[in-house]
């Protein structure tokens, strides 16, 4: 049981809770739900049960899932996978509240946890027309029983969120349905016909200048036009490799898996980024950092996209931002913008295949829906994830997070998806 003086602020905090999810249908940030709704949930819900962190994660009709929102001491895990197994586990029958034990998640996700002091989780499943969409969990520091208020607390959000999903306001955040063989492969060709077109263009601009006019050209302009073909040309054969790469839903490649250092794969990656790309990217790296486990030649692709993206959205005058760091179970890695930044609801959207913010000929930035789609897939086969979110003061954060290599395994990864 709770004590007399904690039971008394969790009835107060109740009665918060339901005048911030009153105020948080009206409140035109959050009125049409989705992502900004579920994070002001999170938040509202943490207060009212003195949680150390909360998150919600989102399930598909495959049997999986994916944390799509997470607050305080569970922020770590925004993006990451939830396995079948770990759905199956935690989809309990009976009542939508109930307690799930650390253990019954995979290793890592319980170390973690239990490193940041959570002791167990108070899981609330989610369900609309009798099927769970999503679950809420909030982590308990204390090895105790839920007491009833707590329970109640519980419920009023789960209900919130059933009622998000159930009016489908900005939710489910992830494309659930597939666009079926002939609408795939009619995208597919557009995209294609579309990205190619523009390098295309312009080498055969540029080449025909050359040939047309070699004799008027100087020697400076002969170079500038075999400059820019150079630069198109690698433009275009990048381009090639990642529709091949996402027409066969796959990642390019069987992985090679094995512990790697991190910081100095960041620094050789970043030294052979193209020259207008290399002068911006600011490093702050650590000298040193523990071991990650993963396929080492997968991260100059992988910084590439991510810098390109950011130097793409982004002010010339603003240096993208290259950072590492580590915690108990993972090393991650940064890519840090002052752009235009994302909208909550895109942040997931993103890594969908073909999936662009803007469409037609008025789109302002080119690119074919590819990159984020395949880093996510890429660092997914290691066992990592991938996640975007805004950077406080304006811009995006991108941020990679794989295993450490310094821990024991219990059976090796396979690199297959």
């Amino acid at each position: 049981m709770l004590p007399a003086g904690r039971i008394l602020l969790v009835e107060v905090a109740y009665r918060e809770l339901t005048l911030g999810i009153a105020a948080l249908f009206s409140d035109p940030e959050t009125a049409h739900g989705g992502l900004p709704a579920l994070d002001r949930l999170l938040h509202l819900g943490q207060y009212a049960l003195g949680a150390p962190g909360m998150a919600i994660a989102e399930l598909n009709e495959a049997g999986s899932g994916r944390v799509i929102a997470a607050s305080g001491t569970a922020a770590w895990a925004l993006g990451r996978p939830v396995q079948p197994y770990v759905v199956a586990a935690a989809c309990r029958p009976g009542p939508p509240t109930y307690r799930i034990e650390l253990g019954a998640i995979d290793d890592e996700s319980s170390e973690q946890m239990t490193s940041l002091g959570s002791r167990w989780i108070m899981l609330h499943r989610v369900d609309v027309d009798g099927a769970p969409v999503a679950l809420l969990g909030a982590f308990v520091a204390e090895d105790r029983a839920a007491d009833p208020d707590e329970l109640a607390v519980m419920a009023l959000l789960g209900a919130t969120v059933g009622r998000l999903y159930a009016e489908q306001a900005g939710l489910p955040v992830q494309s659930h349905g597939n666009l079926g063989e002939l609408a795939d492969r009619e995208l597919f060709i557009a995209v294609t016909s579309h990205e190619l077109r523009t390098p295309v263009t312009v080498i055969k601009g540029y080449a025909d200048t050359l040939r047309d006019h070699w004799s008027q050209l100087d020697e400076k302009a002969r170079r500038d036009a075999a400059r820019v073909i150079g630069q198109r040309s690698d433009e275009l054969a990048r381009l090639v490799d990642r529709l091949l790469a996402a027409s066969t839903d796959s990642a390019a490649g069987t992985l090679s898996l094995g512990p790697f250092d991190l910081v100095e794969a960041l620094r050789q990656a970043a030294a052979n980024l193209p020259a207008d790309l290399r002068r911006r990217i600011r490093l702050e790296l650590p000298e040193r950092m523990p071991l990650a486990y993963g396929d080492r030649t997968t991260i100059p692709n992988v910084l590439t996209e991510l810098a390109t993206n950011a130097d793409k959205y982004s002010g010339r005058d603003e240096p993208v931002v290259l950072s590492a760091a580590h915690d108990r179970r993972t090393v991650l890695f940064q890519v840090l913008d002052r752009g235009i930044g994302i909208a909550p609801e895109q942040v997931h959207r993103v890594f969908e295949r073909f999936w662009q913010a803007d469409s037609g000929d008025g789109r302002r930035y080119g690119g074919a829906g590819l990159g984020l789609y395949l880093v996510r897939k890429t660092i997914e086969r290691q066992n990592g994830w991938v996640s975007l979110r805004p950077r406080d003061g304006g811009g995006t954060v991108a941020e990679v997070r794989l295993p450490r290599g310094d821990v024991k395994r219990d059976a090796p990864a396979s690199g297959e998806a």
